[in-house]
């Protein structure tokens, strides 16, 4: 039995590949201190298994690892490392089911459009495996996200290359002026507890519950706001003619994976829009192949292949890009255009890479171009314009001198949009949407035209009170100032900033630097200060959290992967995120066909080295504290060796850096003094590991350039990908003697 345990998640893509050969690395350190690693699988495949049951044979069936995380991060003792994982968007989630259904699991087809009841149950319960289904459910607490000593330090001594900005860069956000979710959102903090259901009320007559009852508390603060699609699709016409006139590229930037209901209609707004012509002439066959512009391009030309009519609607689409502003590029090489997927624009990362790049997208050539950047909603196109503004003003940032911004992010039991993926209609028919309590009383309503995105949001109060008292402890414990993005023009913010306010008085705030500011206003602050090589942090809401952890970490550092990101629990325990996962298909295609996995674990290894120490501080481990110390030590002698992958085929790869980091941290484990039996141990292994490092090398360097075939991209087999991932005999024969 052993004393104490780490939740290591199995997810997706590049991560999941990059576990399979670190975990038994990992493994075989944690016995030592009698830590067993149990490790929960919550990949998109995984998922969509636990959702059917009884589709499945009883040898196929698997529990669901997701809800079973969930309870635990609820319970002191829960000490979970939590991986990136896809946040599906309905093409990645038809493709998992495919290769599902392939594999011999019975599990259903997708039903975009449900023709029944039974269709109807399909697709809610495919609901729950869609876009941010993960994040919800374990974070039972707000996040403190912040760059690392090392890592800060190595980025000064190594800064990334950054993009030129001029000063006539044509590079600008374009987003509504009205009828958006900003403009129409309304807001109230609910007085005493209650249930509330959201009904459609048709200007027919009609009435249809949306939402049956669900608890509401005091304290909680409710919205509901409505993005008009008549709307949208004018503004987004306008961008298309803006883009033209000024001859730069257009792009779209949304978050199609995470907001699961809204983003997805908004980009097929931008397709349907753009393609007006094409969506127009072939109205009936594409309702006869069931192809939504919501899903793209690439879902288009998958569903009119063989079709008779094939050519000429390819040669109808050339002819609209051909006629429209050119279009921004997710890879120039391949063809696929900004249009083609919708989990391909994740305004996080795309807008990040943007600004880094001196406000440059790629054109069809392969060519650097300003872009018109569509992002219609205003509640955080303003900030991103804020960014474009200030870098034309004052030219881009120097990674060696800025200062550093990490967040604290209130997202804690499903605060704000994220949470919002269940209360998030597209209307059926004119008419109003109502938020009602069990008496029949209005708490808002909005009204709304057919094809209108209404979502209403929740955020409850305890969330908001240990976000503020987190925001204090860490502006206290970094010696930093904090600002609250928080806009007064919104009318959610109006209403968290009324509690910010009550609960900083809470604290003992003196002698610090906390701020309350509009969005646009905060940035250009937290810039200035950067730019001085100041620290500010940024204390920020849901989906602010999500996109500032993005932008700030990769112009500091290059990437945002390799971020600290620390979960504190409500309830007590701790989950470690190890960063973002977006780059992560375009590493799982480099590593299929060529065998090198550029895949950075660096944020892994900082999570394990937290996840030990919350361990050895919580449950008395003290030979965890001891891997977690001698963990430290490695991590800063990776980095200052630049043992991280490198970027092209016969270099480093992320075996290679594994490899490393286990020699490092066996090095400083036989090195210290505070447990003999583990310098013991351990001695040997660090031996054996650099006597044989030219071998292990040589073997790791050896299996590439080739081909893989891991028997699936959503659900690979195993033992092959166990294979393919630690091709050192040498190195294997080591770890597993431990």
């Amino acid at each position: 039995m052993f004393k104490s345990k780490i939740y290591y998640t199995l997810t997706d893509e590049a991560p999941m590949l990059a576990t399979h050969s670190l975990l038994p690395i990992i493994k075989a350190f944690a016995k030592s201190a009698d830590i067993e690693i149990t490790v929960p699988d919550i990949s998109l495949a995984g998922r969509i298994l636990a959702n059917f049951p009884e589709a499945l044979k009883e040898e196929q069936r698997v529990p669901d690892y997701l809800g079973e995380l969930g309870e635990l991060a609820k319970k002191p003792e829960a000490n979970i490392i939590k991986l990136p994982n896809i946040s599906a968007s309905v093409p990645q989630l038809d493709a998992a089911i495919a290769e599902l259904q392939k594999h011999g699991y019975a599990v259903p087809s997708y039903p975009l459009e449900p023709k029944n009841e039974d269709e109807e149950n399909i697709k809610k319960r495919y609901a729950k495996v869609l876009g941010s289904a993960v994040n919800p459910v374990l974070r039972e607490g707000n996040s403190d996200r912040r760059a690392p000593k090392a890592v800060k330090n190595y980025a000064k001594t190594n800064p990334h290359r950054m993009g030129d900005w001029a000063k006539d860069s044509k590079t600008d956000v374009a987003y509504m002026k009205d009828k958006d979710f900003y403009g129409t959102e309304t807001s109230t903090t609910v007085a005493d507890d209650c249930r509330f259901r959201i009904v459609f009320f048709g200007n027919d007559g009609s009435e249809k519950v949306l939402k049956d009852f669900a608890p509401l508390k005091a304290g909680e603060v409710i919205d509901s706001s409505v993005m008009n699609l008549k709307a949208l699709k004018q503004f987004v016409q306008e961008a298309i003619d803006e883009a033209k006139r000024r001859g730069v590229l257009l792009s779209a930037h949304l978050k199609a994976t995470m907001m699961k209901v809204s983003d997805p209609i908004m980009f097929g707004a931008i397709v349907e829009t753009f393609f007006k012509d094409v969506f127009a002439k072939y109205s009936d066959l594409f309702k006869q192949l069931d192809i939504s512009p919501k899903n793209g391009l690439q879902d288009l030309y998958d569903k009119i292949k063989g079709q008779p009519l094939e050519s000429e609607i390819k040669a109808d689409i050339e002819k609209a890009l051909a006629e429209g502003p050119r279009v921004a590029m997710v890879n120039s090489d391949k063809g696929i255009t900004n249009f083609h997927v919708p989990s391909d624009i994740i305004v996080d990362a795309s807008m990040a890479a943007l600004v880094r790049g001196g406000g440059k997208m790629w054109n069809k050539e392969g060519k650097e171009e300003d872009t018109l950047a569509i992002i219609p909603d205003r509640s955080y196109a303003g900030f991103y314009q804020a960014v474009i503004d200030d870098m034309k003003q004052h030219g881009k940032l120097n990674p060696s001198t800025m200062g550093s911004v990490p967040n604290v992010g209130l997202m804690a039991q499903k605060a704000e949009e994220y949470g919002s993926h269940n209360k998030t209609f597209q209307a059926t028919a004119d008419g109003v949407i109502k938020v009602l309590n069990e008496k029949g009383e209005v708490l808002l309503e909005q009204k709304v035209e057919k094809e209108d995105i209404f979502r209403m949001c929740q955020t409850k109060d305890a969330p908001i009170q240990d976000w503020v008292k987190l925001a204090v402890n860490r502006s206290r414990l970094s010696d930093t100032p904090a600002i609250f993005w928080l806009d007064k023009g919104r009318a959610h913010d109006r209403e968290i900033i009324k509690k910010v306010e009550k609960y900083l008085k809470d604290h003992d705030t003196s002698g610090l630097d906390i701020r309350i500011m509009d969005v646009r206003d905060a940035m250009l602050e937290t810039l200035k200060r950067a730019r001085e090589g100041k620290d500010t942090i940024s204390v920020s809401g849901n989906v602010l959290r999500d996109y500032l952890t993005d932008l700030f970490p990769i112009l500091e550092l290059g990437t945002s992967a390799k971020m600290l990101s620390i979960v504190p629990l409500m309830n007590g325990g701790g989950l470690f995120e190890t960063g973002a996962g977006g780059s992560a298909p375009k590493h799982v295609e480099q590593f299929l066909g060529e065998g090198y996995l550029r895949w950075d674990s660096l944020g892994e290894f900082l999570a394990l080295q937290a996840s030990l120490e919350y361990l050895s501080q919580s449950q008395g481990n003290a030979a965890a504290q001891v891997l977690a110390d001698a963990l430290d030590e490695a991590n800063a002698k990776f980095l200052t060796n630049d043992k991280s992958p490198a970027r092209k085929l016969g270099d480093i790869d992320n075996r290679g850096s594994h490899f490393y980091l286990a020699m490092y941290w066996a090095e400083a484990l036989a090195n210290q003094t505070k447990d003999s039996a583990i310098a013991e141990k351990f001695a040997p292994v660090a031996k054996a590991m650099k006597e044989n490092e030219a071998k292990i090398n040589e073997e790791l360097i050896g299996a590439q350039g080739k081909a893989q075939d891991i028997g699936g991209y959503y659900q690979p087999n195993r033992d092959e990908t166990y294979t393919a991932m630690r091709p050192s005999k040498t190195l294997n024969s080591i770890i597993d003697k431990i």
